[in-house]
């Protein structure tokens, strides 16, 4: 396989994409032994692969936060990936949903999720003589609104993605180079982010939009989100799939489905897929907490 092909995106410099491949190598080397935050998705695991290659195996300990937050399809993924790298991966139970903090689902929810983890992976990474934990995130995740950033400082992770510059398409990129399987999936964030800010979190409304999915999954559809406000779902997708779920008869199967579990009202959102758009709602004075 030769890596960084000129023709995979003319977007991308080759020479940039490089220089960025060959800092992230050195900010590796430089960690010598590490504690993967891992969830399976794009980022993290174009950063495991990187880290096993430099580091090897037995220096490098892929962990999986175990909690209802977790799609189960999700966690399949995250499992099958470590398996295709060769990395020794670690479950560790995290019962976020049980601090009452998490479960109020303020502005500031991430913050507390990440925190659970980072303190255990923290305690795992002392207990077995690994020196830093590092996570996945990316320089345009320096943009956006997420309070897990702030986790990782206040607990001392490091971004290495982040800090050898990597943007999304970069990873995605170089994920395609490595034949990654996560190198085109669409970003996969935790079930709680899809509960409207205020309604508060609990396994069952967790299991809703698990099952939702998992349900929209099955009749072809790729990059899309189901919205929990409560008695309504607020379906998000392309555009050009609105078609496939509002003419019969999937139109007549998800609105069966979905209040099969529970929702009292089933809608599409004429917006459209956008990635964060709960965050919307928020004021500046509430993104500053």
């Amino acid at each position: 396989m030769t890596l960084f092909s000129r023709d995979s995106n003319p977007s991308v410099s080759f020479m940039s994409l490089k220089k960025k491949h060959n800092s992230l190598r050195q900010i590796l080397s430089e960690l010598s032994k590490v504690v993967v935050a891992f969830s399976g998705g794009v980022d993290s695991t174009f950063l495991l692969k990187a880290a096993v290659d430099k580091l090897g195996p037995s220096k490098v300990l892929a962990c999986i936060g175990v909690s209802a937050s977790l799609a189960q399809s999700q966690y399949d993924s995250a499992l099958e990936c470590a398996r295709i790298i060769g990395a020794n991966i670690l479950e560790v139970q995290v019962h976020e949903v049980s601090d009452e903090k998490y479960a109020a689902n303020e502005a500031d929810r991430c913050f507390h999720c990440k925190s659970h983890l980072y303190q255990i992976l923290i305690d795992i990474a002392k207990e077995k003589g690994f020196g830093t934990v590092i996570c996945g995130s990316n320089l345009d995740d320096m943009d956006d609104y997420r309070p897990g950033n702030k986790a990782a400082e206040v607990f001392g992770v490091r971004a290495p993605l982040a800090e050898a510059k990597f943007t999304k398409e970069d990873i995605r990129q170089l994920s395609r180079e490595f034949g990654l399987p996560t190198a085109d999936i669409p970003a996969s964030p935790c079930l709680a982010s899809r509960l409207s800010y205020g309604l508060e979190i609990t396994e069952q409304r967790l299991k809703q939009i698990e099952q939702a999915e998992d349900f929209l999954r099955s009749l072809g559809l790729v990059e899309f989100r189901v919205r929990h406000h409560d008695q309504i779902a607020r379906i998000e997708l392309h555009r050009k799939d609105f078609e496939k779920i509002a003419t019969e008869p999937n139109r007549s199967k998800i609105i069966e489905k979905l209040k099969s579990l529970g929702f009292k009202y089933v809608t599409l959102d004429l917006q459209g897929f956008r990635s964060g758009s709960l965050n919307e709602s928020l004021t500046d004075e509430q993104k500053m907490l």
